[in-house]
């Protein structure tokens, strides 16, 4: 069995690539970065480091890389043959590696199973985002493939130096794959479960975790703490970011049937992992793109928006909104943007553009205040 996995980075290999090779798969790692290509090249196993209580270290082989900006039709060959192709490259970058499945399901012989395609993005409905690239570019082509939707969660910290292509990363993972699409022929992922409706798992992986995750980090940039677990341990902000999850948590109760103290139960696990004081990340790393979090469905706005519409608090996400909003980090280009808008436009502007609310939506006018009072701020400095 061989499985063809987009991006080659920490989550590629830490994570998507250990799960397919210890699902028996042979991994071919597809990149366009040609330094990190070339170092896995050079290898003939890595290893991925569990940091913190219960962690392994679990040594994976079996795998190659091919630069898909110098060699092109070497990975549309890889895909023609694959049983599975997977990626973990950013929303944003899906309508760039369309084109190379496109090339590899015009190749494959018709004979062959159908390719089971998935996305591993932290986004809703990311692999039905790939497929729409890939209609766009060529409906039959499509048809040689099946497209299942994921939920994924693993903490991937930034990685020290000389560590080379191994990866550290926590122990806890969670895989959810929507069955229906695959009517039967589920892949060979150890670990993974797969579901009739993964809805709920979605949102609840991204209302909790990366609502809790940047949270934790914007709140630690405006108390210049430089680690997410120390940013954990001062009680002031691991009081407002457990407030900001209480009210996602309403909002997936209400939304999805999710029993509360299931959620009460889940929220404290993931806590507990932002703690964990072996995983060396920073508010810096995981507060970076601030702009696309603040976006229409994204881990803020996405809750907040459902729970204004329900008449459920939003107090603590619009004060987490608010931290994201002063976010400033000269190294982050997204960062850099929007402090750029916040001086040069108007607060009315800035609302509908970076989060997507409508005027009369209900949550519009606390997070239009957020804005204005951001921008007040900046002409006292």
């Amino acid at each position: 069995m061989k499985a063809v996995h987009f991006g080659a980075g920490n989550i590629g290999r830490g994570f998507v690539g250990l799960l397919l090779h210890e699902g028996g798969y042979e991994v071919v790692f597809s990149d366009v970065a040609g330094a990190l290509v070339d170092a896995i090249n050079a290898t003939d196993s890595y290893t991925v480091h569990e940091a913190g209580p219960g962690g392994v270290d679990r040594v994976v082989t079996g795998y190659r890389a091919v630069n898909s900006a110098e060699s092109p039709d070497a990975v549309a060959d890889e895909v023609a043959t694959a049983d599975v192709v997977t990626c973990a490259v950013g929303p944003t970058v899906l309508r760039f590696i369309a084109p190379a499945i496109v090339a590899g399901l015009v190749l494959r012989d018709p004979g062959l199973p159908k390719l089971q395609v998935m996305a591993c993005e932290n986004a809703i409905g990311a692999t039905d985002q790939l497929r729409a690239e890939i209609l766009k570019l060529d409906p039959r082509a499509a048809e040689r493939a099946v497209f299942a939707n994921t939920a994924v969660d693993r903490i991937v910290p930034a990685q020290p130096e000389g560590a080379g292509v191994d990866v550290t990363v926590e122990p806890y993972f969670e895989w959810a794959i929507e069955s229906g699409p695959f009517a039967g022929d589920l892949p060979s992922i150890p670990g993974a479960h797969f579901v009739d409706d993964l809805g709920p798992y979605i949102e609840r992986k991204l209302f909790t975790v990366n609502t809790g995750h940047a949270a934790t980090a914007y709140f630690g940039a405006q108390a210049r703490i430089t680690r997410i677990s120390d940013a954990l341990a001062d009680p002031s902000i691991a009081e407002r970011v457990g407030a900001a999850l209480e009210e996602t948590s309403a909002v997936l109760s209400a939304v999805h049937g999710l029993d509360p103290a299931d959620l009460a139960e889940y929220r404290a696990t993931i806590l507990d992992r932002f703690r964990n004081p072996e995983l060396v990340d920073t508010v810096q790393r995981v507060g970076r793109q601030p702009l696309r979090k603040l976006s229409r469905h994204e881990r803020f706005i996405g809750p907040a928006a459902q729970a204004a519409e329900r008449g459920l608090p939003t107090s603590a996400l619009v004060a987490a909104v608010a931290a994201t909003v002063a976010f400033d980090d000269p190294a982050d280009e997204q960062s850099v943007e929007l402090q750029r808008m916040l001086r040069n436009e108007d607060a009315d502007t800035l609302t509908a553009t970076v989060t997507g609310l409508e005027p009369e939506h209900p949550l519009f006018a606390a997070v239009h205040e957020v804005f204005a009072a951001r921008q007040q701020e900046l002409r006292t400095l």
